[in-house]
């Protein structure tokens, strides 16, 4: 197992900036997803650690050692591409053994880490075969066992699912996942899934415009969104957004007042918000409940424009008064409105957020920490 460090690492193209001074520790057996939409970086960032990328400005050190002017074979990596680059005249077992032969490893050695790669990924019965015999989730984990079979230090995954469909990426998914948990290698892998960043990562590098927004483990990433890019880009679909008025008030917590001018009592403390205007109430679908009416000051009101039925839920999207729009889950077994309907909603203060205008975070403090409850204004 070896760690990584980008430390203030930078890139341009000619005088374009497209990331600037960003460091990151990887621990030793870590495994790290970089996540983001298109255009963000991430696999920019990949490509510069793999060395097949310059460096700006900063360095990588790779196990302690700085590998920023190093060749990629003088890395300690092996990389998975996101189109598998199999050799289409080799049979699989000649395809894992090319690099090691290309690097003198002795043939007993190159046959023993086959062996074992191929008994890891269950490619034992196709080691004869050729890739135009195999499937693409075939293809893909001979793409992997490629990797495997050098032992490298770091392995760097770029987008290696995105070519599968629905069924065989779940199951490919998986297979990597006790991969990782089998040789507990340091692992870095790009995606702009959220479902793989979610099931893979230790932790996940959110990404944005060549900035990293928040590094944390899946849960404090979807629970606590350190801005509101992360909180709108990781779920499915992503956090709902209320513009709200802060209101005075000598409560601990911040009074805000809702479009339509319902008023409430948020769990976030009063301390922690910069002075300003500009505010929205960040609510994920699943903590805006569908009510017959709602408790005292926790209201809005919307009419429903669309359902839609996902098998374990339903999301109704809503418009409310001033044009706005919000999403709501429907948990399944609880009866869907129809389309038309005009619907209350209640909203769970325990699990609602505060973003500011520079789209920084400010979250509840749970309940059971309060040291008093937020009092509701009706």
């Amino acid at each position: 197992m070896v760690a990584l460090k980008l430390d203030q690492v930078s890139k341009r193209y000619g005088t374009v900036q497209v990331m600037d001074k960003l460091s990151l520790d990887v621990e030793e057996g870590e495994f790290i997803v970089f996540l983001g939409p298109s255009g963000c970086g991430k696999t920019s960032l990949l490509r510069m650690i793999a060395g097949l990328e310059e460096v700006s400005g900063g360095r990588i050190l790779i196990g302690g050692k700085d590998v920023t002017a190093a060749a990629p074979g003088q890395r300690n990596l092996a990389m998975v591409f996101q189109h598998y680059a199999l050799y289409p005249h080799m049979t699989v077992r000649a395809n894992l053994a090319f690099g090691l032969n290309n690097i003198g490893i002795p043939p007993d050695v190159i046959a023993a880490r086959i062996d074992e790669a191929a008994r890891m990924l269950e490619l034992a019965p196709l080691l004869d075969r050729k890739p135009g015999q195999l499937s693409g989730g075939q293809r893909q984990r001979v793409a992997i066992g490629r990797a495997v079979v050098k032992e490298p230090g770091i392995f760097l995954f770029d987008e290696p699912l995105s070519n599968l469909d629905a069924a065989l990426r779940g199951r490919t998914r998986v297979e990597l996942a006790q991969l990782h948990r089998r040789l507990g290698a340091t692992m870095v892998f790009v995606t702009h899934d959220q479902l793989e960043a979610m099931t893979l990562a230790t932790r996940i590098v959110v990404m944005n415009a060549g900035v990293i927004e928040q590094v944390a483990p899946p849960a404090e990433i979807y629970h606590r969104p350190a801005s509101r890019f992360v909180a709108g880009f990781v779920g499915t679909p992503g956090m709902n957004f209320i513009p709200v008025r802060l209101q005075p008030s000598t409560q601990p917590n911040v009074q805000i007042q809702l479009p339509g001018g319902t008023s409430l009592g948020t769990w976030v403390p009063n301390k922690t918000l910069p002075m300003g205007l500009d505010f929205s109430l960040g609510v994920r679908p699943e903590n805006l409940l569908l009510v017959d009416k709602p408790a005292v000051g926790q209201g809005l009101q919307g009419r429903v424009e669309l359902v839609e039925f996902l098998g374990e839920r339903s999301l109704a999207h809503l418009r409310l008064a001033d044009e706005s729009t919000l999403i709501a889950t429907v948990p399944a077994g609880a009866p869907a409105p129809a389309a038309g309907m005009v619907v209350h909603l209640q909203i769970e203060l325990a699990h609602a957020h505060l973003f500011d205008a520079a789209g920084r975070a400010h979250h509840a403090v749970r309940p059971d920490r309060q040291q008093q409850v937020p009092e509701l204004v009706a």
